[in-house]
């Protein structure tokens, strides 16, 4: 009569056991690790310039995947850089992050949207650099900012520009 229970007990616990997965791939690695600039390549690719104070433009920005699995989960941080200290650029308002994991060879993009400024405007970002950051990793990437300087938001909360989501390139 006992041998019934022992079983049954043996055996919901094996089952929770063999829940408590951790993710990880074979021999402990985890194919789910962060993506890192060095890892993949980071380019900006041709932009749509902005060619007058009030215009929008975007710059698109393509990542490729240079080594083993990892994972984009969440959006990535970009900042400008005018000499005097870094500006956040901001996530577009309602942009839905989604978890893209990417092989070997696999690529993913986003976009920066911006609306240019006036130069000489106070409220303007003169922006030199743009400096991207991965989801995940503080290793980071800069790049000449050749589009002219960028609008400030009319409540001085920073600059005139958003993020988008990371899309999955191909297939």
């Amino acid at each position: 009569m006992r041998v019934i229970p022992l079983t049954v007990t043996a055996l919901a616990a094996a089952l929770l056991l063999t829940a408590c997965d951790d993710g990880g791939g074979k021999n402990g690695e985890n194919a789910g690790s962060a993506c890192e600039i060095g890892g993949v390549s980071v380019e900006i690719g041709s932009a749509s310039v902005a060619p007058a104070a009030g215009d929008s433009g975007e710059i698109p920005v393509s990542i490729t995947n240079q080594s083993a699995s990892c994972t984009l989960d969440h959006f990535p941080g970009v900042s400008l850089n005018a000499g005097d200290g870094e500006k956040a650029v901001p996530v577009l308002k309602g942009a839905k992050a989604q978890t893209l994991k990417l092989a070997k060879g696999d690529s993913a993009s986003f976009s920066i949207s911006y609306v240019r400024g006036e130069d000489g405007d106070k409220n303007a970002v003169a922006a030199q650099t743009v400096k991207i950051t991965l989801p995940g990793s503080d290793t980071s990437r800069s790049f000449p900012w050749k589009y002219g300087p960028v609008a400030g938001k009319a409540d001085g909360s920073g600059p005139d520009a958003s993020v988008s989501a990371f899309q999955q390139v191909g297939d």
